[in-house]
């Protein structure tokens, strides 16, 4: 995700001084990134999973700086300080909340008035390779289709118009979108590309409803699929993001 991240860091132009929200830090490079920005301010970074965050704890002792914290909670409920940050960001963090609205408004509350939030997205799944491509090679095979996601998912926020509608009611003005499209890196040669795919939860999931002789031939499809996608410099797949920027009124 380098280019992706080269153009987020960019847009979110964190300054000397900001308090930084980080929403679904993960490991925290994001978080650790501001920080560093954030020279005289600081980076709080936020996220549900315990392992991320202890290994964001790891490589910010190995890493530095030191005006970061990180924080295990919910980021739709919890009681951040308000009024507290000058800049919250996310990096595909904010797809999943099961009430965008209330859960922007919540996040809206840690952030003084006038406060920038800054989100990367995905755009639809047809338009990321990544996605569609790999899936459909791990479940072609399959008597019936995939069902759809019943809830939020990762491309809950693809549409500019739900996703404008959905901060405009939780009380941000200014929204803009900002279209990023750069390639996904998925390893230096399909053998690695096909270890890493299969460590993603989501592949997993898809591959263990499938019987053994249907799962075989899927891994079979997903190597020539991956195979296909070596470029010389790495198996690279498609995508479109979107950058999302806004206000807090």
């Amino acid at each position: 995700m380098r280019l992706h991240n080269e153009q987020f860091r960019a847009a979110a132009r964190v300054g000397a001084r900001d308090r930084v929200l980080d929403i679904g830090c993960g490991t925290g490079q994001t978080t650790r990134e501001a920080a560093g920005a954030a020279v005289t301010g600081s980076a709080l970074g936020v996220d549900l999973s315990a392992p991320m965050l202890e290994r964001a704890r790891q490589l910010n002792d190995d890493q530095g700086p030191s005006n970061v914290t990180y924080q295990q909670a919910d980021a739709q409920v919890h009681r951040f300080p308000p009024t507290h940050f000058d800049l919250c960001i996310s990096r595909f963090g904010t797809m999943f909340f099961a009430d965008p609205v209330a859960a922007f408004t919540n996040i809206g509350r840690a952030l003084r008035p006038a406060a920038r939030l800054v989100l990367l997205l995905w755009q639809d799944r047809d338009r990321n390779e990544w996605a569609s491509a790999i899936r459909q090679s791990l479940t072609a095979a399959t008597a019936t289709p995939t069902p759809p996601s019943c809830g939020p998912d990762a491309f809950s926020l693809a549409d500019p118009s739900i996703t404008e509608g959905i901060l405009a009611a939780a009380g941000f003005t200014d929204v803009s979108f900002t279209d990023v499209h750069e390639p996904v890196y998925y390893g230096p040669d399909s053998a690695t590309a096909f270890d890493n795919v299969l460590r993603l939860l989501k592949f997993q999931d898809l591959l263990a409803n499938l019987d053994a002789a249907t799962a075989e031939q899927a891994r079979t499809r997903l190597r020539a699929t991956l195979a296909a996608h070596d470029t010389g410099g790495g198996v690279c797949f498609d995508s479109r993001a979107w950058i999302v920027t806004a206000r807090r009124r």
